[in-house]
């Protein structure tokens, strides 16, 4: 006899199916296998472990009252994701008045003739050092230093691959201001992740 098993799509097919029944089964089959991952996407975004949970729950809430309306175009894990992500962009948005500290000190410096007045690293993406084991508790730990406005710009573009105009749309901002951010950020970054690159791809601008 030959037996046969679900292909993973299938097998999300007929999960689907099972969540749209509302089968408590299914329900609790996808908050454990899901909550997990999402929880690190939410502290990654809000650095505050009750505020993650409570993003990851109101993503499951939103994607449960949501489910007839999922037309399936996407994994139901990607939709999960991005539901999370807006879930913690909204508890964000809440905090947006409290003053934040400035970053001009992380910023590169220029001389009278345009040139940097010290030397400056190749930008590699956040996401490409996060990759790195040996780095990427220090990476996590200098992209939490920088203010929400260009912390979450650079989250959203280099860790969750997001486009300029998707993440403008996310944090209602135009995409020049993004742009902006994102460059400030990333050279923020540069400037506090100096001590642990500086022996590699360093040079003279």
């Amino acid at each position: 006899m030959i037996v046969t098993t679900q292909t993973e799509p299938d097998a999300e097919r007929v999960l689907l199916d099972r969540l749209r029944r509302q089968e408590p089964a299914a329900c609790e089959e996808l908050v454990r296998t899901q909550t997990g991952r999402l929880l690190s996407v939410a502290r990654r975004m809000l650095r505050n472990e009750d505020d993650a949970r409570d993003a990851v729950q109101d993503g499951f809430m939103s994607a449960f009252r949501a489910l007839r309306a999922f037309n399936g175009s996407c994994k139901l894990s990607t939709w999960l994701h991005r539901i999370v992500v807006n879930a913690a962009l909204m508890k964000i948005r809440t905090r947006s008045r409290r003053p934040e500290e400035a970053i001009d000190d992380l910023l590169p410096r220029y001389l009278d003739d345009g040139h940097h007045a010290e030397p400056t690293s190749s930008w590699v993406s956040a996401n490409e050092l996060i990759e790195q084991r040996e780095t990427r508790e220090r990476v996590r730990a200098a992209i939490d230093r920088l203010p929400d406005s260009y912390r979450v710009v650079l989250l959203l573009r280099d860790i969750e691959e997001l486009d300029t105009a998707e993440t403008a749309a996310a944090l209602n901002l135009t995409p020049n201001t993004v742009k902006i951010r994102l460059h400030r950020g990333r050279q923020a970054l540069a400037k506090l992740l100096e001590p642990t690159f500086r022996p590699e791809g360093w040079h003279e601008s």
